[in-house]
């Protein structure tokens, strides 16, 4: 018994002493990947202090999420004791409180190299601590879970007892390879602690859609770019509006950096010069807008981007003389030289936009006649075929009605809310052809495609068109529905006494003007048509007497009236 005492004795006594030992040697080299970081507040206060290592040579580095939310800037102090900023954030992830970044490059450059494998339940997994000491001491443990979290991702549970010091410090396997990070453990006392895969780590990152991400927004460092140039560019676009210009202008220069021949970027950051409206600025994007175009693969789609740039510029200058040859006539330049390398239909929908802009009605309507002759034809290209045809001198409404047709053509019915803007229009058009019972279907067709979703004005429009074709019933209940929407517009009283008037109802009529002139006692048309229902009823003083309040009021016709009924 003695003897076996002894014995266990001697084991954990064994136990002990592998467990006191130092790192394998590799963990010479390996401790100065291992680093302290300090985060900060926008005033300079230190936020907090903890761990991280570097993934990479070339600063890309991962610590805990806890240890970045909220801070402005941050700093690393390396195991030499050289302090290196934290130049942007590469991703995060609150709920597995994990974070990479990126930082200035060292001099001699020491980085983690990740296991190609994880780590086998039972396997001897060493924690390296950051140390500024050359011999750095280490504890050792096992494997006791691993949990799968997403596709080569894991989570290990290891039989080791950390404290909060260690949190983010790398676990390697015997070959000095890292497996994960350390994280923070529920108790003080837990003889397990718990370790994120460090495939989980490096694989974060920063995609189109992450401006919304509220893990990386609760972090004020500054982001960086997804690793993908396509998704690169839809998160600068996404960006535009979510950043402040200075903030977004050096998003832009990141991209052109690390992008030098995308020409995408160059014309982005001279929209964002442009903004800022400025000759100091606007010579900023006059160079950009060349350097496009000179490191451009795709000369014609340089050339109509520019178009579109210098089309916008120009829109809404307003009366401001422009910045250089930035003016129309440069529009037109650029958007005809992609037209001559490349004559696409989407080419000649923006030289039609720029024309309708000049007001050069002819060339917009050729411009959008010859998209309608493509495959690229909609609704919408009818569309602006039958406005610009609409303001051409002389223009033949018949015309701009056969547009509109081949507008409404496009929807199949029933029509849904994207055909009632044309719906709408056509009947417009057909009411001024004196179409008016076809104006009123397309009304109708317009009320349908809402469900019923439309305005008091509405009302008031299809009201008149419907009184024109005499169908004095849908009249009268449209404008009851327009004065039941806007009772305060006197406007549309005097309508409905109008209608009222129309039908022989001079009481109803009467009434309503009266509610007219509740609301606006400056109304002419009001008292011009109460005076005349009230002479038609025979009450000659008060008709006389609203009719000279019309004329006092300017109202041409109530004179031609108190002339015949004086």
């Amino acid at each position: 018994m003695k003897k076996t005492i002894l014995l266990l004795m001697g084991g954990l006594c064994l136990g002990t002493a592998v467990r006191a030992q130092g790192l394998p040697k590799w963990s010479e080299k390996a401790r100065r990947a291992v680093f302290s970081v300090i985060t900060y507040t926008a005033d300079n206060k230190i936020l907090n202090t903890g761990n991280g290592f570097y993934i990479d040579e070339s600063g890309t580095a991962v610590s805990d999420y806890a240890l970045f939310k909220g801070a402005d800037h941050a700093v690393v102090v390396t195991a030499d004791g050289t302090e290196l900023p934290v130049r942007y954030i590469m991703g995060a992830n609150d709920m597995y409180d994990v974070v990479k970044f990126k930082t200035e490059k060292e001099k001699k450059p020491t980085a983690l190299q990740a296991a190609p494998t994880p780590p086998a339940q039972g396997e001897t997994v060493y924690l390296l601590p950051y140390s500024t000491q050359k011999a750095t001491p280490g504890q050792n443990g096992t494997v006791a879970r691993i949990d799968t979290i997403s596709h080569q991702s894991f989570y290990y549970t290891v039989n080791m007892q950390t404290s909060d010091k260690h949190v983010s410090c790398p676990v390697m396997n015997a070959a000095g390879q890292v497996v994960g990070m350390v994280q923070k453990n529920a108790g003080t006392d837990s003889q397990e602690s718990y370790v994120i895969g460090i495939g989980y780590a490096t694989a974060l990152g920063i995609n189109a859609l992450s401006g919304n991400d509220a893990a990386l927004n609760n972090i004020g460092i500054k982001k960086g770019l997804p690793e993908d140039e396509a998704q690169a560019l839809v998160y600068l676009y996404m960006m535009s509006t979510q950043l402040p210009t200075e903030s977004y202008l050096g998003l832009l220069n990141d991209f052109i950096a690390r992008y030098p021949n995308n020409s995408e970027g160059y014309l982005r950051r001279a929209t964002c010069y442009m903004t800022m409206d400025d000759d100091s600025h606007n010579a900023l994007a006059d160079a950009d807008m060349k350097q496009s175009l000179d490191v451009a693969s795709k000369k014609d789609e340089a050339y109509f981007s520019l178009a579109k740039l210098l089309y916008s510029y120009n829109l809404h200058r307003g009366d401001k003389s422009p910045y250089g040859d930035w003016g129309w006539e440069r529009t037109c330049r650029e958007i005809g030289k992609a037209i001559a390398l490349n004559d696409q239909p989407l080419f000649h929908q923006t030289e039609g936009d720029i024309y309708f802009a000049m007001r050069d009605y002819d060339r917009a309507f050729t411009a959008y006649e010859a998209v309608n002759r493509s495959s690229l034809a909609s609704a919408t290209t009818f569309y602006a075929a039958a406005q610009a045809k609409e303001l051409q001198p002389g223009s033949d409404k018949a015309e701009v009605l056969a547009l509109l047709d081949s507008a409404v053509a496009t929807f199949i019915p029933p029509y849904g809310n994207e055909a009632a803007p044309y719906l709408y229009e056509r009947a417009r058009v057909k009411t001024e052809l004196e179409k008016y019972r076809e104006a009123v279907m397309d009304y109708n067709a317009f009320y349908e495609a809402m469900l019923g979703q439309v305005s008091a004005e509405f009302y008031i429009t299809r009201e008149q068109a419907e009184m024109k074709c005499r169908m004095f019933k849908q009249a009268l209940d449209d404008v009851d529905k327009a004065v039941e929407l806007e009772p305060a517009n006197a406007e549309y009283w005097v309508e409905k006494g109008g209608v009222h008037l129309r039908v022989n109802q001079a009481d109803e009529a009467i009434a309503a003007l009266r509610k007219a002139l509740a609301i606006d006692d400056k109304n002419a048309g009001a008292y011009r048509m109460l005076g005349y229902c009230q002479l038609q009823k025979g009450d000659k003083k008060e008709g006389i007497n609203h009719l000279q309040k019309a004329v006092e009021l300017g109202d041409d016709v109530a004179g031609g009236l108190l002339e015949k009924y004086k």
